[in-house]
Formats: C-alpha cells, structure tokens, sequence
C-alpha cells in the first residue's frame, strides 16, 4: 500500500514577487541595494513582514482610533520659480477596521497663520530649514488643517510623474464636465520675454479637455491635475482636488490590472519611475504593508471630502495675494472632516 504524500502548499516565486511589486507600485518605493542584516533594518522587510503580507495584513502601521492617514505632496519639479511649491496636497486617511478609504483635499491657497504664507509653501520651507525637513513640516502643517494626525508622508514629483503613468499604460478617466483652460503655462517658457508682450502670452496655450471617459497618457493627466484657469466652476480650487483624486484612484485601478504586470521590462521600467518620481519617510515594509491594505478596499469607492464651502476669499489687502481663509474657523473644518468620515 502506497504511504498517503501531504502536500504543502507553498507559495510561488511569482506570486511573492507579484505582491511585493504591486505593493510598492502603490504608494511608491525606496531603493533595495543592500542584503542582509542591514537591507532588512533599513527597510522593514524581513522574512516575517513577506510572511505576514501573504498570509495577514503585514507590519502593524502607525495609526489613531483605527485610522492610518497618510500626506500624499505633487511638487512641479524642475528648476523654476516655486519647482518646491506643493501644488497637489491629498491627505488618505485609511479606515484599519472596515476597510476603507477616504481621501481629503486640501486648497493649496489655504492661508496658514503658523507659516505666515500659503500651506503650499510648507515643504519648501522645511527642506529650505533642513534637508528633509519638508516633509515633516508639511505634515505639522496639515494636521493643523485637517485636525487628524498625520502619520507618514509621500511627495510626488510631477516632473517624473507623468513616467510612471505612461509606464502602465495610460489611465481612463471619466472627465465629468468639458472645460476649456485659455492659460496652461507651457513648459520651459516661465521665464521667456515673449519680445516685449507686456501679457506674455506666448508663456501659455489653451488646453481643451471634453465631457467623457479619455484615455489619458501620462502628459495629458497631469494637465488635467495642474489646471487652473478654466471658466466657470472648473476653474475653482474643489473642481482641481477632485480632478487629483480622479487621477490618483485611476492610477491604483490601473496598477491592480494583471496586464501591468505580463511584461517583466514594464514592470522594472515602472519600478524605477516610482523610484526616481517619490520621496517618502516611509519605509518599504510599510509601503508594502499599506499596498496590500488598499488592495482589500474598493478604492472607485473611496469617499472624497473636499471643505471648500467652509472657506473664504479675503480681500487681497490683507495678505497681499490671492488666498483662502475659513468662514469661521479651522475647529469647524476639524468636525466637518470628522463627521464625513464617520
């Protein structure tokens, strides 16, 4: 008689590697260049954080009555004025317990009375103080704004982004409302004398985006984040923060799609672009960890917040520029924020 043979079921190569890049392909990516002792103290990942991602929910993340909140920063990148300036400011708050998401825009003309500037200006100030002290006081900043405790940060250079977009194929984007932009600044020409045109209107063109699902390159999504001129309603601040998130959530849809990952050159271009693109203070078993979360939530569904309606224009004496202020006070934004997400 044939002695019974248990079988273990152990899992492949491939689906270890598939996991571990997907998760880094989400929220982005420190180098790996060492072994040993020290990659897995430098990085977090050890033998036993690939154990727990396949099998649990990986490391235990940092976070607050359940919640994981996370700064995600679009700089422009390059070496022009203000290449440092936030442009894009998205806090992802993760629901640990039940297994959602939310995302909170925050206007980049928010006015902070802690900076004595805009909370754009927040990470060129700190990396200004101290090499790497952008994104801490970003954070401080935020979490002043926002009223939850920010727990880890990911600054995203635009100049780089658009790599990692056309790195997985596009996204699709469902444009809700057509809009016409008479002045999207054109690369390379901030500073170009337009021969003496007292409106340097040779330093912008008219970008024309209609109502519908479009197919984006990596180039055309970022003009449909960074535009801010549009006529009428899509000109406004809430209309660019959700023209992010759309962006962001069709990334993630995007990099979750098996395709992605049939061609080995692709997914080693689209780790490098990650890699050159983000700056984190996370390490990578966090990265990981905080990817296979998301993977378990329905990310088209995660609630957008946007509290432009509790904000202001004040008069552009009273700080000099274009800026925005509460209605009432940040206490009240604090408790808007908090009830949408309970």
């Amino acid at each position: 008689m044939q002695p019974k043979i248990k079988r273990v079921v152990v899992p492949t190569i491939s689906k270890i590697v598939f996991f571990i890049i997907l998760f880094f392909i989400v929220l982005g990516v420190t180098k790996i260049v060492l072994l040993g002792q020290s990659f897995m103290s430098e990085t977090g990942l050890t033998p036993r954080t690939v154990y727990s991602l396949l099998v649990g929910n990986g490391i235990d993340l940092p976070s607050q009555d359940g919640r994981t909140n996370i700064l995600l920063l679009g700089i422009g990148g390059g070496t022009h004025d203000g290449a440092d300036l936030t442009d894009t400011i998205l806090v992802l708050s993760l629901d640990i317990r039940n297994k959602k998401m939310a995302m909170i825009s925050v206007p980049r003309d928010l006015w902070s009375d802690t900076l004595k500037d805009k909370v754009n200006s927040a990470y060129h100030y700190g990396e200004e103080k101290k090499k790497g002290g952008g994104l801490t006081l970003a954070k401080v900043i935020v979490e002043d704004v926002v009223g939850l405790p920010i727990h880890n940060a990911l600054l995203i250079d635009f100049s780089g982004f658009e790599e990692v977009i056309d790195a997985v194929g596009g996204i699709d984007i469902a444009v809700p409302l057509g809009f016409t932009d008479p002045q999207f600044p054109i690369a390379g020409k901030e500073v170009d004398s337009c021969d003496g045109d007292a409106t340097f209107s040779c330093r912008y063109e008219a970008v024309t985006f209609s109502q519908g699902l479009q197919h984006m390159n990596g180039e055309r999504a970022l003009v449909y984040v960074r535009s801010r001129h549009a006529q009428g309603d899509e000109g406004s601040d809430f209309a660019r923060g959700r023209r992010q998130q759309e962006v962001f959530v069709a990334l993630l849809q995007q990099v979750k799609k098996p395709s992605v990952w049939v061609s080995l050159s692709r997914a080693r271009s689209l780790f490098a672009a990650f890699d050159r693109a983000t700056t984190t203070d996370m390490r990578v078993g966090e990265i990981a960890s905080i990817g296979k979360m998301m993977t378990t939530m329905g990310v088209g569904n995660a609630k957008r917040i946007s509290f432009v309606d509790l904000l202001r224009e004040p008069p552009l004496w009273m700080y000099g520029r274009y800026t925005l202020v509460p209605t009432e006070r940040f206490q009240t934004i604090h408790e808007y924020i908090k009830s949408q997400l309970e």
